[in-house]
Order: C-alpha cells, then sequence, then structure tokens
C-alpha cells in the first residue's frame, strides 16, 4: 500500500507533469472544444470562451487522457471523450454560478455577471448538448452509459447541495452522497472511459473508476476547506462563498459536532437563517479554528485520498502511474 505523505516536496506537480506529458494531446482536445462550441449564434461561442479560455486545472481531461494511455488505448477516441468531459464540467460550473448568484469565477467576473443568468444557463444547455453529440459519436453504447450517467448523478447532487443548504440538520453521510454527485461522479466517469475503450477487464476498470470517485471526494472536501483558510488561499477562489451561501460542508459539520450553545445559535442565525453581517465571516473562521475543523477536514480528504491510492495496487508500477498517486496528494494540499 503506497501511503499519502503531507510533507512530500513536489518541485514539479504533479498536473504541471501530467500537463508536459500530455501536452500534444491537450492540445488536440482543445482544438476540439473550440471546434465544438461554435454556433451561428454569435453569443454561444462567445460566452463559451469567456469561461472555457478562462484558465482552470483541466483535470478532468487530463484523467481521461493519463488514464486511456496508462491502459493503453486509442488516444483519438480519448480525445473526443475528453473535450465531452470537459463540456460537461464548463456546463455546470456555469449553471452553479447562476444557481449560487455567483460574481467571480477563476478570478475574474463569472460569465452570469457579464453576460446574464438566462444566457448563462442557456449556453450551458448548449454545452451539454454538445457533450452528448462528442459521446455519441464515439459510437460507444458503454462509453454513452457511462458520461450519461454522470451527467444525470450530477444534476441529481446540485439539487441534493440545493436541499440540504441552511439545513443544520445535515449529517456527514448526506455531505458525502452531495459531493460524490456534484463533483466525484464526473472524475469517476472521466477515469472510467479509459480502461473501457482500451478493452481492459472488468477488474481493472472498476479499479480505475474507484480511484477516480475516491480522488474527485478528496478533491472536493478540500475545496470546501480551502473556503475557510484564509493561510492557504491565493488568486482563484474568494474566502467565504460557502459561508455567504449556507452550504453546509465537512468544516461546517465538525465544528457543529463541537459546538456548544451558544455557536450553535451562531450558526442557526448566519447558515440557517442566512441573517449574517459584518464580521460574521471571521467568527465563523474562529470557531471552525477553534474546533480544528480544518484540519479534520484535511484528515477527511486524505482518507479519500489514501482509497484513491490503493486503488491503483493492480496497476503496474509506470511513471504515469506515480504521477497519478503524487495527483492525491496535489488535489488534497494545493493552494489556490
Amino acid at each position: 500500500m503506497t501511503s499519502l505523505n503531507p510533507k512530500i516536496d513536489i518541485k514539479t506537480s504533479p498536473l504541471d507533469q501530467l500537463q508536459a506529458e500530455l501536452a500534444l494531446d491537450m492540445k488536440a482536445v482543445n482544438s476540439l472544444i473550440i471546434d465544438h462550441m461554435q454556433s451561428d449564434v454569435p453569443l454561444i461561442p462567445h460566452l463559451a470562451s469567456y469561461l472555457i479560455a478562462s484558465g482552470g486545472k483541466r483535470i478532468r481531461p487530463l484523467l481521461t487522457l493519463a488514464v486511456t494511455k496508462l491502459c493503453g488505448g486509442n488516444m483519438e477516441r480519448a480525445h473526443l471523450l475528453a473535450a465531452s468531459v470537459e463540456f460537461i464540467h464548463t456546463a455546470t460550473l456555469l449553471h452553479d454560478d447562476v444557481v449560487d448568484d455567483s460574481v467571480e469565477r477563476r478570478g475574474k467576473e463569472s460569465a452570469n455577471v457579464v453576460f446574464g443568468n438566462e444566457a448563462s444557463v442557456l449556453v450551458g444547455d448548449f454545452l451539454f448538448s454538445r457533450a452528448f453529440q462528442l459521446m455519441v459519436s464515439d459510437g460507444s453504447l458503454e462509453v454513452l452509459r457511462i458520461l450519461s450517467t454522470a451527467s444525470a448523478i450530477i444534476s441529481e447532487g446540485e439539487v441534493q447541495q440545493l436541499v440540504t443548504q441552511s439545513n443544520l440538520e445535515t449529517t456527514m453521510e448526506e455531505y458525502h452522497s452531495v459531493i460524490e454527485g456534484k463533483t466525484a461522479s464526473l472524475f469517476a466517469a472521466a477515469c472510467e472511459v479509459g480502461p473501457v475503450i482500451a478493452g481492459k477487464d472488468a477488474d481493472t476498470t472498476k479499479a480505475l473508476r474507484d480511484y477516480g470517485m475516491a480522488l474527485g471526494m478528496a478533491f472536493q472536501v478540500a475545496d470546501d476547506v480551502l473556503d475557510y483558510d484564509a493561510d492557504r488561499q491565493k488568486l482563484g477562489k474568494t474566502i467565504g462563498d460557502d459561508f455567504r451561501e449556507g452550504k453546509i460542508t465537512a468544516p461546517i459539520l465538525f465544528a457543529l459536532e463541537a459546538a456548544n450553545e451558544e455557536e450553535k445559535e451562531f450558526w442557526t442565525h448566519t447558515l440557517g437563517a442566512r441573517d449574517q453581517k459584518d464580521g460574521d465571516l471571521e467568527h465563523a473562521q474562529a470557531l471552525i479554528h477553534k474546533h480544528s475543523a480544518l484540519q479534520k477536514g484535511l484528515d477527511l480528504a486524505d482518507n479519500f485520498g489514501q482509497k484513491a491510492i490503493d486503488t491503483l495496487s493492480i496497476i503496474p508500477n509506470s511513471p504515469l502511474k506515480q504521477t497519478l498517486i503524487d495527483l492525491v496528494h496535489f488535489s488534497i494540499h494545493r493552494e489556490y
């Protein structure tokens, strides 16, 4: 069993390593993305390119490419599916920003602020449709099943998050269900299509799907921790978005678990009733720090990360496999 090591020193991040190793493949994917976001309606490519060209880690399509290469699969097919995965992800971002009334994405104004909610929702729908066209063009019903199922699960996860929003009775199990749906399911699908198009056996396919699922869970828990962690924040994510939106995430659940009556009352009016005033975010951060909720959140992410690493035990050792292992640690202990 390969262990997570929070003190590992990676001079070049594993994400950078993947981007370098798969540079030609990502160039092909980006060309497909540009080609398939075109439309006779000028607003569609204009809005789509605003978000797609604004940066982002491209971790999901990179996973599809990396896992396909790891399995010796057809990279041209992987290009199509990686583009489909990125379209699904981008569509969900457009929809999420409307639902959350976000004002910033990747360090600049969100698309809904620049173009309006209606345009953001409709272009998101367009990108979902393009994703399905790319899936169909691959010609595999199994691939279509995997990615279409993930698309449905993502929507369920977002709705479930809406239901749990501001609900202080939310359980850790329900939180896990939310992040599995809204985030981890697409990571899992991105990793599953690689062994499928490579014709790998069921055990290998399941192992790589499970890797993606556990990595996605670790990634989202770590992201939720970052929302309250000013010491690790850099450009790209605004502190306190989840707090302002009343989202019940790992740091909140751990803080609630240890809260006294006075603290529970604070959470009730700031998150439950969404009655927030100046200074409440800082007080929330102080309570989270008091109860070591950030560290507990990172410990939870590490647990998911260890599961991701363990699933790769049946995969033959290679430099690419090691990069996927290192990617787990990077995803948890990254900074913005």
